[in-house]
């Protein structure tokens, strides 16, 4: 059996945790957004069409009537759903699966889906009582600095509410789908591709987007899926087709389709217009910040109209309204295809289009393949695409001179200081004979070196991992010996603990199960770096049993930690660390303990109430509750000589601590 050292576990804990910071999921819009733009697509067709997708969607179901809905688009579909509806496709793309492929088995052959399902239900209704508002001018130091500390805190409560629904909504979809979080971060599937220049044209952008080799992007996701489903369209309408084989095909076509317009809907996220390039903290960072602040933007059809674009969580009915425009018209060239109308320029007849969804994963692929001879676009397939991409945003441009303000989320490695003062009531002293309480008052300052993990799955989340060397000064305590004599206090020892100094050291590490546990599975990393890596990301958003997430509120944000951190503060090693005590019988002279001891301390509440974050520097005040222990570890008496030894006890504690935290990312 493969044996692992500690520093092998810590190597691949950190690797596993490291992955979770390269794949930091950005999902565009969320399950029931995409889902509402998709209903409100299907309403928008004209009668005729609407019949005709009807009936293609009952050849679809036939076979598998229980999981797949009757109705196309139930816009009245509540919490714990039955079935699955295929306005459920486009928010099932993507996000819970990587193909059309993978997302219509998930959808027949898994039973989670319908667990997906339900979350995503209950998030609309949750996400449904909170106002999308703008984020309000404050001036604390104005004319209506009451007015405006109020507005202040209303928004905060807004903002924490819907951290809170959130968090709830991705611990569930963890729980349910062990592959959510990763699923979505491993390229840029989801995001516009930026512009070159500033005089890109629409063909060029297509061409930069579309052609074989080609940075996946959500245009050229939609394209590709969006023709795989036309060229499906075009045997329907044309071949004579026995039903079994007429009722997979229609299947596997409104598969690719309802795919395809997961990517076409993300277009319309401002996160996803904005935030394309640089490293993973600035793709994150700049995606989080415009979904909540909003996006001015431009479409290729030109003019100069322009659209605010919000983004995952943030979306208004006019942001659906705009997107399901755009979703109708795809969707009406699919459902025309499929019934042969007569178009100015129609996909030619594409015998060779599999009657199974389309495999291409755009989870594993960074780049486009090319097509197969006979499946390849055609003057008459590019055709189809001003129609639907003309009305979509103008992405910003890429690295360079006017680019787009970027941001950084608290995500990779950083060095930083922390400095912090404390209370902590100590149930005694190191003799026996102390039984009164007392309190001691310390102080720290220490270097720290980690990861950033914060809010890698959701803002409430937390896999930060860090260790810290510093040092410790702490006051005598307040209690003392109950034995006094001149001599005692001369010595300075009628304290219970004296005054003294240590090397503090710390580390924090977020954990699946039980505290270290990531450490002590790391060999499986070895082995299975997917189920790891899986462990990873459950520890990372608040563990299996999701206590430990953050719980924002309109004055903090508060966390349950106990577990994720340790404190260790080495009393007696390159410090003086003596005691006067009585002596061993009455009358006798006090005696001089040299002595080392270990204080371990535990935190178990954590509340912040200030973060402030800019693009490579974090800052954030916290207030901890902890428990502690002050473990004696060998004593030795200095003098007089050859006078007994003393017994010394264990002090256990409980305090809170004052933490100023500063952070530098790289």
């Amino acid at each position: 059996m493969m044996k692992s050292s500690p520093s092998t576990a810590l190597a691949a804990a950190l690797a596993a945790l490291g992955f979770i910071g390269l794949a930091a999921p950005a999902h565009a819009w969320i399950y029931p957004e995409h889902r509402d733009i998709a209903v409100l697509a299907v309403e928008k067709l004209d009668p005729e069409r609407r019949a005709q997708f009807d009936r293609l969607w009952r050849d679809a179901r036939t076979g598998h009537e229980q999981r797949l809905c009757e109705k196309v688009a139930d816009g009245q579909q509540g919490v714990a759903p039955a079935c699955i509806d295929w306005a459920a496709f486009p928010a099932i793309a993507g996000d819970h699966s990587c193909s059309s492929k993978n997302m219509l088995d998930n959808v027949l052959k898994s039973d989670w889906i319908l667990q997906v399902a339900d979350v995503a239900a209950q998030l609309k209704v949750d996400l449904g009582r909170i106002a999308v508002t703008a984020r309000p001018d404050v001036n604390i130091f104005g004319k209506d600095a009451a007015g405006d500390v109020q507005r202040l805190i209303e928004d905060e409560a807004l903002r924490a509410d819907r951290q809170n629904a959130l968090r709830t909504s991705d611990t569930r979809l963890q729980r349910a789908d062990v592959e959510y979080a990763t699923r979505a971060g491993s390229n840029n599937a989801h995001f516009l591709l930026p512009r070159p220049r500033t005089d890109t044209t629409p063909r060029q952008y297509a061409e930069l987007t579309l052609s074989p080799g080609a940075e996946l992007s959500a245009v050229g996701v939609y394209a590709w899926f969006h023709l795989s489903a036309l060229q499906k369209a075009t045997r329907l309408a044309t071949e004579q087709l026995a039903p079994a084989e007429r009722q997979a095909l229609t299947r596997a076509m409104l598969a690719d389709e309802g795919f395809a317009l997961h990517f076409l809907e993300d277009t319309y996220a401002s996160g996803h217009v904005a935030g394309a390039w640089g490293d993973v903290s600035q793709r994150k960072g700049t995606h989080d910040y415009y979904n909540q602040a909003g996006l001015e933007a431009f479409t290729w059809s030109g003019g100069s109209d322009s659209m605010v674009l919000m983004g995952d969580a943030h979306m208004r009915p006019e942001d659906a309204e705009r997107a399901a425009r755009v979703v109708t018209v795809s969707l009406q060239q699919v459902i025309d295809h499929a019934t042969g109308r007569d178009l100015p320029a129609r996909v030619p007849h594409t015998p060779k289009a599999p009657a199974e969804p389309d495999a291409f994963d755009v989870c594993k692929n960074n780049v486009f393949e090319r097509r197969e001879v006979g499946l390849r676009a055609t003057p008459e397939a590019f055709a189809q695409m001003p129609d639907v991409l003309g009305p979509t945003p103008v992405p910003g441009l890429g690295p360079g001179l006017g680019a787009m303000p970027r941001f950084r989320a608290e995500v990779g490695p950083f060095i930083g200081f922390a400095g912090s003062g404390d209370m902590r009531m100590v149930d005694g002293g190191y003799l026996p004979s102390v039984t009164d309480k007392g309190a001691i008052y310390g102080a720290e300052l220490s270097l720290r070196a980690g990861l950033g993990l914060d809010g890698v799955i959701g803002e409430s989340g937390d896999g930060l991992v860090f260790g810290s060397i510093g040092l410790r000064g702490d006051s005598s305590s307040t209690n003392h010996q109950p034995t006094s004599s001149p001599a005692l206090a001369a010595a300075g020892g009628e304290a219970a603990v004296r005054s003294r100094f240590g090397i503090a050291t710390r580390l924090r590490l977020p954990f699946y199960l039980i505290p270290g546990d990531l450490l002590f599975l790391a060999p499986v990393y070895l082995f299975s770096p997917e189920t790891y890596t899986n462990m990873a990301i459950s520890a990372s958003n608040g563990g299996l049993i999701p206590w430990q997430a953050g719980w924002a509120t309109r004055i903090g944000r508060f966390q349950f930690v106990l577990g994720r951190e340790l404190g260790a503060t080495f009393y007696g090693y390159g410090f003086e660390n003596t005691m006067a005590v009585p002596g061993a019988t009455p009358g006798a002279e006090p005696r001089v303990v040299d002595f080392k001891s270990i204080h371990f301390d535990l935190p178990i509440l954590e509340y912040r109430p200030y973060r402030a974050f800019d693009t490579k520097q974090s800052s954030a005040v916290l207030i901890q509750l902890f428990a502690g222990a002050d473990v004696p570890q060998s004593a030795t008496v200095t003098w007089p000589q050859g006078a007994p030894g003393v017994k010394l006890d264990t002090i256990y504690s409980i305090g809170l601590r004052l933490i100023f935290d500063w952070r530098r990312y790289f």
